[in-house]
């Protein structure tokens, strides 16, 4: 049972070494002065396993262990702050991949500049 036990404090250990604030909250982006922060959403799940006993038989003295785990990730939404300091949260919808939205984000950026630039 010790086994199991170590091999649960393993996985959680490295569990615990995936899940930082800079795994949900990446990494700013900036573009010509607008700055672009993903949000992605973590899931993980583990299991683990036992075992002992012998039987009547000596060539079956039982034993056992086991773990497993395993995670995810997926961007759900982007916090775009332009050059005024103008915040606004973009969700990316499940059907949209993350460097697409991420490139739909930089092009409206791009063009709300261009018509404040235009327009003064």
């Amino acid at each position: 049972m010790e086994r199991v036990e170590d091999l649960l404090k393993t996985a959680l250990g490295e569990i615990e070494h995936l899940l930082t604030t800079k795994t949900v909250v990446g990494e700013p982006i900036v573009v010509n002065g607008n700055t672009i922060i993903p949000l992605i959403a973590v899931g993980f799940g583990f299991g683990g396993g036992g075992g002992a006993g012998e039987t009547s038989k000596p060539e079956n003295k039982g034993a056992g262990a086991g773990t497993g785990a395993g995670a995810g990730i997926k961007p759900v939404a982007l916090i775009i702050v332009d050059k005024d300091g103008n915040v606004r949260v973009e969700p990316i919808r499940a059907s949209s991949s993350a460097i697409e939205k991420l490139g739909e984000a930089v092009v409206r950026v791009m063009d709300a500049r261009k018509k404040e630039t235009a327009a003064a």
